[in-house]
């Protein structure tokens, strides 16, 4: 289903809307409901050309008549019977409003009408696809009527009798039926045919109406290209019913399509017109003036007359201000030529024979309206002029005359315009910052996992030192498992001071990622931390074991200085060793030569400075313990005595 408001916003031109917005306001304070009906709605629906717009209001139509006129309508004809009455608007439209109306035929060609709803009075109209309405009242604004199903003819392009005699009731509908396949391009519907050429083979056009017969007529002029109209219904034996005298070979057909082509040119400009008034000199070119003036006085509407009378007083008025000094700058005359009638401009553009008219007629198609594309919306975008300003509208509309005539040439032109419309510039806002918490970092599970591996490398390193620790006990007489029967009350007491897990030492390291060791320290770290203390008798060498282990140090010290740790050994190190490293390696070698010196300075001593200060505090019953050597990263605290 189509969109039919949408549809009425961007389908009708500008004048229609504003001719349309003016019935609506004028039948709403009447109190009187109001439809689009008719050809306006088949052509909304189908895409066609919109030409003329026919309502239809639930009263009396003839309580709108002052006040349509008072609206800006001129009123060019009417038909009593029907309570119809028709008018033009500025721009070129023609609207005609009606009261709704339901019909009966007591005899072929004479109706009878009473007033009805709008249901009824779509009953009464000639074919499904002019059977429909949309509603234009505040509630139900764009709600599309079709009781008849003319949405699916169009979408079939078929024309299809509401009345099964609706030829014979009315045979002005036959000339109708003609006009619109002509138009439109569609066909009859087969039972619409076959009535179409029985009414046609009995004769109905006899008892046509002359007020309709007038109408038909008329409406030839109107159509887009009625020449083509005009010989279809001379195909059909309708023009000579219409008029005797008038036919297509009355036409000048190559001006004829001149106008038209310059009809197509004015709308893709903007200017709409009705060139109706145009088409009648040229289609009724090679009849007698008195041939000219009966079909004049045939019309329906005898307004339709007076406009074809008027238009080259018109004209000749616009072409006196189109050359004056008052449109010598571009901007006034693309003014004037859009606040002139749109059928004066028609005619103007299409029949001036002056030279310097043209000229200006050329320079309105081909060069004015480039300069909207010149309209510099960049600069305006940095200047802060966005749509959001109230007279963005305006103030594009006096760019487009200026950049027409030529005043904004530069770039410092342009900013010196547009400066008295730049708004200041927004104040910053206000923030208030608040106090950052500082939190822990937390342990991504690629940290994580980096953790657990050098943790499980520690453990086999440890591992590893028991063992060598385990082979160093059994070279001095200690038992398989580092481990050495105390005798008396010092051994016992010595033991557990002494003793000193791995995996403990281990996890003291791991514990503190600001110390990091390179593989070879880090080994002989381990394997001093991972032997326990061994308590000896008299007779188990006291003074060569201690040289030994300093030894031990003093090789895996000048190891470290001499050579820098392989790689791999420790390929995954915590985060914040890792980002260290130059710092901790500095530290190494001078807890490496700190080393060194202790241990010339400790030979033939049986501790280190942690294990002297726990002898002096701890006096021994007369029997010598075995001295323990520790080296670790970072001077150990104070030793926790079992008592």
């Amino acid at each position: 289903m189509a969109d039919y408001i949408y549809l009425l916003q961007t389908r009708l031109t500008p004048a229609q809307q504003t001719a349309l917005e003016g019935v609506r306001q004028v039948a709403k304070a009447r109190s009187m409901t109001v439809f689009l009906i008719g050809g306006a709605v088949r052509d909304l629906t189908s895409g066609a050309p919109i030409r003329d717009l026919d309502l239809a209001v639930q009263g009396n139509a003839g309580r709108l008549n002052k006040e349509l006129q008072k609206a800006g309508g001129v009123l060019i004809g009417e038909d009593e019977a029907t309570q119809c009455f028709y008018y033009t608007f500025a721009g070129g439209v023609r609207l005609s409003v009606g009261s709704t109306l339901t019909v009966s035929y007591p005899k072929p060609g004479k109706a009878v009408y009473k007033p009805a709803t709008i249901l009824d009075d779509l009953h009464r109209r000639d074919f499904t696809a002019n059977a429909m309405a949309l509603s234009l009242n505040d509630g139900s604004f764009g709600l599309l009527m079709d009781p008849l199903n003319g949405v699916a003819d169009i979408e079939n392009r078929e024309l299809r009798l509401v009345s099964n005699y609706g030829f014979l009731e009315d045979p002005s509908r036959m000339i109708r039926a003609v006009r619109l396949t002509a138009r439109l391009g569609w066909q009859m519907e087969e039972k619409t045919r076959q009535r179409y050429e029985n009414a046609k083979a009995e004769n109905a056009m006899t008892v046509l109406q002359p007020w309709l017969q007038r109408y038909e007529l008329e409406e030839v002029f109107h159509e887009e290209d009625p020449l083509r109209v005009l010989r279809r219904l001379e195909a059909e034996g309708w023009a000579k019913v219409l008029s005797s005298a008038w036919g297509s070979d009355k036409v000048n057909e190559p001006e004829l399509e001149r106008l038209r082509d310059m009809v197509g040119r004015l709308e893709s400009m903007g200017i709409f017109p009705d060139p109706s008034a145009a088409y009648f000199p040229l289609l009724t070119a090679k009849l007698a003036p008195k041939e000219v003036a009966s079909i004049k006085a045939a019309f329906a509407r005898p307004g339709f007359a007076e406009q074809i009378a008027a238009l080259e007083a018109d004209t000749k008025a616009l072409a006196t201000l189109f050359t004056s000094k008052g449109a010598a700058a571009p901007s006034d005359a693309w003014k004037m030529l859009f606040a002139a009638k749109p059928e004066a401009v028609l005619w103007l553009a299409y029949s001036t024979k002056s030279a310097a008219v043209k000229e200006r007629f050329e320079a309105f198609f081909n060069e004015w309206s480039q300069a909207r594309q010149k309209i510099p919306y960049q600069v305006m975008q940095e200047m802060r002029i966005t749509p959001a300003l109230p007279v963005y509208g305006e103030l594009v509309e006096k760019l487009f005359y200026a950049v027409m005539d030529g005043k904004l040439e530069t770039p410092e032109a342009i900013r010196e315009y547009l400066e008295p419309y730049s708004p200041p510039a927004p104040v910053a806002p206000v923030t208030l910052r608040r106090k950052t918490v500082k939190r822990e970092a937390k342990v991504t599970k690629a940290r994580g996992k980096k953790l657990d591996e050098a943790g499980h490398a520690m453990s086999l390193a440890a591992s590893a030192s028991e063992e060598s620790g385990a082979a160093s006990g059994a070279a001095a007489g200690v038992p398989a498992g580092g481990k050495v029967e105390p005798e008396g009350k010092a051994a016992a007491d010595a033991r557990p001071e002494g003793k000193t897990s791995a995996t403990s030492a281990m996890k003291k390291v791991a514990a503190k990622p600001t110390v990091a060791t390179t593989p070879a320290v880090s080994t002989a770290v381990k394997k001093n931390a991972a032997k326990p203390a061994v308590a000896t008798t008299p007779a188990s060498k006291p003074a060569a074991k201690p040289a030994a282990k300093n030894a031990v140090v003093k090789d895996a010290a000048k190891k470290v200085v001499a050579k820098p740790a392989a790689k791999g050994t420790a390929a995954k190190r915590p985060a914040q060793a890792a980002s260290k490293k130059k710092a901790v390696g500095k530290e190494i070698v001078s807890k490496t030569a700190a080393a060194q010196k202790g241990s010339a300075q400790r030979k033939k001593v049986g501790a280190t400075p942690a294990a002297k200060k726990k002898t002096a505090a701890k006096p021994t019953s007369g029997k010598t313990s075995k001295p323990v050597v520790k080296t670790k990263t970072k001077p150990a605290g104070k030793a926790k005595t079992k008592r």
